[in-house]
């Protein structure tokens, strides 16, 4: 009998790989046909138009934490630098008319703020859950100070063009920023030294540093890079809006996590990657969507997602691996 369970292991494992893979695209099939049913207006151009550009900060704020989470980290501050980068931004707009010069400015200051986190979590030795929720609060503080309790408008047609304008029809032009940098992460995680030491560093990071990576410096570019996303990610956002409020990126804490783990990347790091959290920012997406088309209030869209993610802790996760964040 003793003989028989590394079969039956292994058969397990292969089960549960085959419903990380297929279970988060057959969720975005079964949401697409459900709400098809249950409305009348999903499936309109208007909706889907929209749908584009909802999902598009969304996949932009993940898009760098998807690293961080992959090495085994975690950042909880990408929507506090959506926030504050938005705000400055406008702010730069207003007073030095930049137009869509402030696109790359806001892009080196996010950047600027995940290197804060992750020089402090490399070499402070303090657990990135700790770094980042302490970082959440100082920039939320900091994009409050700035905005004094009100939403501060900018006045610039062809930034706001940038996100809400349509190169292709029917597909908003934010959307098309966010597909292209998913390629490019994509590109990065599975073609470049960068993606496979986070696979590395996730898997073990004992045995990284024993196989020469140099462990401490690429927590830092993970961090910067996650930064830097979440930047862009609240440039565009404001474009989008018109706007920077007190509320601009509130929901990408739990949406951001949310995207990333429902799409199969595992809370363990060393599994998953950018491609699976596409999947998962569809499936947070078109709940919002949807079910705001079915009339659900908000704090009932809250407990729907909450079960959502536990429920895909439960089923495609391995909870023997699961630690407390490094």
């Amino acid at each position: 009998m003793e003989r028989k369970r590394p079969a039956a292991t292994s058969q397990q494992q292969a089960l549960t790989a085959k419903l990380v893979l297929w279970l988060p695209v057959a969720v975005v099939l079964a949401l697409i046909v459900f709400f098809s049913v249950t409305t009348d207006s999903f499936l309109s151009l208007r909706n889907l138009t929209a749908i584009s550009g909802q999902m598009s900060v969304l996949l932009l704020a993940c898009l760098g934490a998807t690293f961080v989470i992959l090495m085994g980290s975690i950042d909880l501050s990408v929507g506090a630098i959506v926030l504050l980068v938005g705000s400055i931004t406008v702010l730069l707009i207003n007073a030095l008319d930049l137009g869509i010069g402030a696109v790359p400015l806001a892009v080196i200051i996010g950047m600027l703020l995940g290197l804060l986190n992750g020089l402090i979590f490399a070499y402070g030795s303090i657990p990135s859950f700790v770094v980042t929720l302490g970082s959440l609060s100082v920039f939320t503080g900091l994009a409050w100070n700035l905005l004094q309790g009100r939403a501060l408008r900018f006045d610039s047609a062809a930034f706001e063009n940038l996100a809400i304008g349509q190169a292709i029809p029917y597909v908003s032009n934010i959307a098309l920023f966010a597909l292209v940098a998913w390629a490019v992460s994509v590109f990065v995680c599975f073609r470049t030294r960068f993606g496979r030491y986070m696979y590395v560093i996730g898997g073990g990071e004992a045995v990284a540093r024993t196989s020469g990576v140099p462990v401490r410096r690429y927590k830092i570019y993970a961090f910067t890079l996650s930064g830097a996303m979440a930047g862009l990610g609240g440039a565009l956002g404001v474009a989008r809006l018109g706007a920077a409020g007190p509320t601009l990126g509130s929901e990408l804490l739990l949406n951001s996590l949310a995207a990333i783990v429902v799409g199969g990347t595992s809370l363990s790091g060393g599994v998953g990657g950018l491609q699976r959290t596409l999947i998962g920012v569809l499936i947070i997406t078109l709940l919002d969507n949807g079910l705001n088309l079915l009339g659900v209030n908000q704090y009932t869209q809250m407990v729907i997602k909450g079960i959502v993610v536990i429920g895909a802790v439960l089923i495609s996760q391995d909870r023997s691996k699961l630690v407390v964040m490094k």
